[in-house]
Parts: C-alpha cells; sequence; structure tokens
C-alpha cells in the first residue's frame, strides 16, 4: 500500500519514534512484538469474538433518506455511534487490551479528551480485571462530566490534568510522564492515530474494522465495494483512519477529513491543524502541529472535546501533504447547525465531533448518482449540556 507505515514507523515525511530515553525500552518492546501477536489466528479469534458479542459489530450502514434528498446525494451513515459505549474508540481498546495482557503488563493508563477513549478503556479494563488510570484536562473534567461518571462507576482513576490548557494535550503529557515513571508493568493505551511508532500503524490497524466493514456492506447496497466519498472528521484522526484504511490506495474513492475550525480558522481559537499547522514533533511523532515560531505549542480550541488537539496523526499529515486527502474545517456554529439538522431529519443526535464531518455536506459539489459516506463517530448523549444550552437561548 501507497500509504501505509515503512518499517521505521513513517509515513512518507511524518511519523518515526523520537522519545526520551527512558521510554525507549517500552517502545521497542512493543515495536518488537506487536504485529506478530495481532496477526496471529488466536489474537485475531478473540479480538474478532469480542467486537461481534461484546461491541455489537459490524455497526449498520444506514442510508439516510431525508438528509440524502436534501443534499441530492446518496449518503450513508457508518454508525459507530451505536457501538458498546457510543463510539468508535471501542474497536481499538478491545484489541489493545488484548494486547497488553499478552505482554504480560497489569497496569493501564490512558488519556482522554471528550471522554469516549477514557470510557472505552475503563470498559475493557472493567471487562478483564485490570486496574485503570485515566489522565483527563481539567476542563475535559467539567464539560464531559457524564463521561467522567461513567469512567468511575467502571472502577477506573480519573486524574486531572491541570497544566497548559488543561485538556487533552496536557493530559497527553501527563500519562507520558506516568508511563516514564512505571515502565515495567504499565501499559500506555492510546486511543488514537498519535504518539509514537507503533502507536498511529497499530490504532489505525484496529480501526480498520469500520472500512472492512464498509466495503461488504457498500456491495450490498449499492453493488459495488467503495464509496465516491467517504467524510470523517480529525483531531488526532483515529476515525477517519478506520474509515480510509481500506480505500486509501483506491484512488476513485476521495477521502475528506473534516478538522475543527473553532471561532474561525483567522480567530487564534481554532484547532485547524492541517490549515494553520507546521511540520513539527508532538507526543513521539513527527507531523503537522500548530505552534509559535520559537516551537512552543499553540493551545487549540474547540466546543468539541475530542478534536481540540494540537497536532494531526502522521498518517493524516502525510494525506494531506501529499494531496491524496481533502483536508476541510467546520466551525462550532456549524457543527452546532450539522447536529440539529441531522436530529430533526433522521433521528439521531450525533456526538459534536460527529457533527464535523456533518456539516461540510453544503460545502462539496455532491452529484445524484455519488455514494457517500459518512462516519458517524460517536453518539451525542455526552454533548446534551451543550445542546441544550443552544435550545434554551433559542
Amino acid at each position: 500500500m501507497n500509504y501505509s507505515v515503512d518499517k521505521d514507523g513513517f509515513y512518507g515525511d511524518f511519523g518515526g519514534a523520537f522519545i526520551p530515553e527512558m521510554l525507549y525500552l517500552n517502545v521497542k518492546k512493543l515495536k518488537d512484538c506487536y504485529l506478530d501477536i495481532i496477526e496471529s489466528k488466536e489474537f485475531k479469534d478473540e479480538y474478532k469474538s469480542l467486537l461481534k458479542d461484546y461491541v455489537g459489530r459490524p455497526t449498520p450502514l444506514y442510508y439516510a433518506k431525508r438528509l440524502s434528498e436534501k443534499y441530492n446525494s446518496n449518503i450513508y451513515l457508518k454508525r459507530e455511534d451505536l457501538n458498546h459505549t457510543g463510539a468508535h474508540k471501542v474497536n481499538n481498546t478491545v484489541g489493545q487490551i488484548l494486547l497488553a495482557k499478552k505482554m504480560g503488563k497489569t497496569r493501564i493508563i490512558a488519556e482522554t479528551g471528550a471522554g469516549q477513549h477514557g470510557v472505552a478503556t475503563a470498559t475493557v479494563c472493567a471487562l478483564m480485571d485490570m486496574p485503570c488510570i485515566v489522565y483527563m484536562g481539567e476542563i475535559d473534567i467539567k464539560r464531559q462530566a457524564p463521561n467522567v461518571a461513567r469512567m468511575k462507576m467502571l472502577g477506573a482513576e480519573v486524574r486531572a490534568a491541570k497544566s497548559g490548557s488543561k485538556t487533552l494535550k496536557d493530559a497527553t503529557n501527563e500519562a507520558i510522564r506516568d508511563w516514564i515513571a512505571n515502565p515495567k508493568d504499565t501499559y500506555y493505551l492510546i486511543g488514537s492515530v498519535v504518539g509514537p511508532h507503533p502507536y498511529p500503524d497499530m490504532v489505525a490497524r484496529f480501526q480498520s474494522i469500520i472500512s472492512e466493514e464498509m466495503q461488504f456492506q457498500l456491495k450490498e447496497k449499492t453493488g459495488r465495494n467503495y464509496p465516491d466519498k467517504v467524510i470523517a472528521c480529525v483531531g488526532g484522526g483515529s476515525n477517519a483512519a478506520g474509515a480510509f484504511y481500506h480505500f486509501l490506495d483506491n484512488e476513485k474513492v476521495e477521502l475528506i477529513a473534516v478538522e475543527a475550525d473553532g471561532l474561525g480558522v483567522l480567530t487564534g481559537e481554532t484547532a485547524a491543524t492541517t490549515q494553520i499547522g507546521t511540520e513539527g514533533i508532538i507526543h513521539g511523532s513527527k507531523t503537522l502541529l500548530m505552534q509559535n515560531s520559537e516551537g512552543q505549542i499553540t493551545e487549540p480550541y474547540s466546543i468539541s472535546a475530542g478534536l481540540d488537539y494540537p497536532g494531526v496523526g502522521p498518517l493524516h499529515a502525510h494525506l494531506f501533504k501529499s494531496g491524496r486527502g481533502t483536508f476541510l474545517g467546520a466551525t462550532d456554529k456549524e457543527a452546532l447547525e450539522a447536529a440539529f439538522e441531522l436530529t430533526k431529519l433522521e433521528g439521531i443526535i450525533p456526538a459534536l465531533e460527529s457533527s464535523h464531518a456533518l456539516a461540510v455536506l453544503n460545502k462539496l459539489d455532491l452529484k445524484p448518482n455519488e455514494n457517500v459516506v459518512i462516519n458517524l463517530s460517536g453518539r451525542g448523549d455526552k454533548d446534551m449540556e451543550t445542546y441544550m444550552k443552544i435550545m434554551d437561548n433559542e
């Protein structure tokens, strides 16, 4: 595949493993064993069994009739919101918890922004009876209170990151510090296609179940096993990586990634990494990130906690730079309008993250005979407080 990672963990110019010396052995051990383990028949059988009977896969590929009529095209929604825990994140946590057990690890740490990855991690830790510590920005803890409660109910310890912007970036920093302090027994369960190699490749492989299912579902519904367009929101980019994975080398498929423009790309209150970011290193990999002229991270902003990250995974940086992917943006306002539109037209309340993907439908030159798949990465239960504030102000 032209867009696969190479032996050193690079996608074109991006990727690699830029890590402190104290993490070197942990990362090397993971890199040396992950493919042998996850490609084994024993692992695949256990992983696929849990996805089917515990997560609830395959998720439906739903033809959104009224949305299609409005935008004069054939629009399908890949219903990752119907997964156990309410988002695509669990595809990855099921895979990594099995990997951690086979590596002999006994303690799990994770970071989370919107809380979806934290809930998915706490869930599989409960399932496997393993202790779980989730780092979360202090601001995100306040705006995603329902998910914090779910994590605690599942037995996880939620630790607040109180430095910097007190969001996902800072939670990730705290998780890395924990891993450095506890290298022997601890497995760092990263939730997106970010971090040092092999995490971006490994997470993309676990999330590729999304596009794998799309292939046979599209064949059944349209007679062809690929769409004309796939649309997904991008913060770090795990749901987009999974939705794009099996179409990366099919140039007939347009891959559309949607970033959070926040209050507007030029306002300074944005998370639109590819639009204002430059090449640099963040959380162990070379990629595109928001930084000032001295290389200091620029604080991101988005109404959506899951997209509030100052970088993008190296796979997506490569898709952007090579031109293989089309990168668009949606503001907070546009995402909110799209969320209420989907709710009204289809009776589905989407997560704020997914609403960004929906928000670009009116920016595309859609055609009546085209098949468009939007990856509905999560459900909107966790965002009800934000949605209720909007309704109260109307």
